[in-house]
């Protein structure tokens, strides 16, 4: 005897190819489907709608089916309130507990759907009864009492959808190649840029070393001193290579005008951030006059806010290094309230870390001289993420140039 339930589907759900998935996931999980409704918008403004009997063996085999599609946008025909269970302890989740997405969602409270706030990927649904509010918070987070949204009922996700007008965002949606012209994608890139920061948005920069090892970083401080740029995201190693390239010309101990590995070299990052450290922190090193050009001195000189999140490997670190991985992850996340892109450049395991506390409607753009720092980061959840293969000293002084030539053409 068979298990089955009815679910829905809306919205553009062929052009972003949801009802694909839906049916692939069915079929891969051992599952079977039967198509109750299917109708089919007939303009391109038009949404679709579709109702589908999901069938399964088992019970349990149906509830696993279900939770995936759930996280893909259907949702049940008739929606209950969602379960809500106190937390025991601090950091001590429900058994059975809901696994948020990084897409909008809304659960069902006393007959009402109300949103989700604060939404990251895999956190916990966190509901204020009294206030109405849900929030998606992370395991630190959570504190005894917490009211944790458990199971699947009354949670309703909306799958991020293609829209058929197209944008200069969707360029590439969803791929990764070598292939593709970079002066074309870094333009439609800068463009981009221009018109998220004339409407006044906000634009993360989330930075590698190597942005300053490879020549970038004249470029780059040029952006941030022309304001694109609202808040940066690196380690302890970009901001050191940025100093040491300032006081003593090289990057790791390499001259960056000839590439050139400089005798003595290996001990001014060292040098570097004793400097920092007599100063008392990158901010006062500026203003004493230490440190007078870079990356860096941009952001202090034009109030740019910066997270350095501590590394095992750091020597040091500097004064500004948050060692506090916890602490770190809150002040990204403070900064990324109410960001409209997130530019992502030469560093992997921070691309990825900021990717998980990224709503999907989020522009994420990944940039890495290696193809599969970008799908890596993709198949981490950020789905949303639009990869493009170049290094870092390419890839700054070309969308320096791009910004600077529509700028232009503006004041004209």
């Amino acid at each position: 005897m068979q298990a089955s339930r009815e679910i829905e589907l809306e919205g553009h759900i062929i052009d972003s190819g949801v009802m694909t998935m839906v049916m692939d996931r069915v079929m891969d999980m051992g599952g079977d489907f039967e198509t109750l409704v299917f109708d089919i918008g007939k303009k391109k403004t038009d949404t679709s709608y579709a109702r589908l009997r999901v069938s399964a063996s088992e019970e349990h085999q149906l509830d696993a089916i279900l939770s995936e599609l759930f996280r893909l946008g259907a949702h049940l025909p008739v929606s209950t309130d969602a379960v809500l269970i106190p937390a025991e302890g601090d950091r001590i989740v429900p058994k059975g507990f809901y696994s948020t997405t990084n897409h909008p969602t809304w659960i069902k409270l006393k007959g009402e759907w109300i949103p989700v706030e604060d939404l990251e990927m895999d956190c916990l649904l966190v509901v204020d009864p009294e206030e109405k509010r849900a929030f998606s918070a992370p395991l630190s987070k959570l504190k005894k009492g917490d009211c944790v949204v458990v199971g699947e009922e009354g949670v309703k996700v909306e799958f991020p959808h293609r829209p058929r007008e197209g944008s200069t965002f969707e360029f590439m949606h969803g791929t990764v190649s070598s292939e593709r012209p970079s002066e074309t994608l870094i333009e439609k890139i800068a463009r981009e840029i221009s018109t998220i920061k004339a409407a006044n948005g906000k634009i993360v920069l989330v930075g590698g070393p190597a942005i300053i090892h490879s020549g970038g970083g004249p470029a780059l401080s040029g952006i941030i001193r022309n304001g694109y740029i609202d808040a940066l995201f690196a380690g302890n190693a970009l901001a050191t290579h940025d100093i040491e390239s300032n006081l003593f010309g090289t990057s790791l101990g390499m001259d960056i005008k000839t590439a050139k590995l400089v005798t003595g070299g290996h001990k001014h990052h060292i040098y570097a951030i004793s400097e920092i450290m007599r100063a008392g922190s990158i901010k006062d090193a500026v203003e004493q006059g230490v440190v007078t050009g870079g990356v860096m001195y941009e952001c202090v000189r034009h109030d740019v806010p910066f997270v350095l999140a501590g590394s095992i490997r750091d020597d040091g670190p500097l004064p500004d290094v948050i060692t506090d991985v916890m602490e770190a992850q809150d002040r990204m996340r403070e900064h990324l309230r109410g960001a409209d892109m997130v530019l992502m450049v030469a560093t992997l395991l921070h691309s990825v870390a900021v990717g998980n506390c990224l709503p999907s409607q989020v522009k994420t753009i990944c940039v890495d001289i290696n193809p599969a720092s970008v799908t890596k980061l993709m198949d981490r959840g950020t789905s949303q993420a639009i990869g493009v293969v170049s290094d870092a000293g390419t890839f700054f002084p070309m969308l320096a140039r791009k910004l600077d030539e529509i700028s232009e053409k503006v004041s004209e």
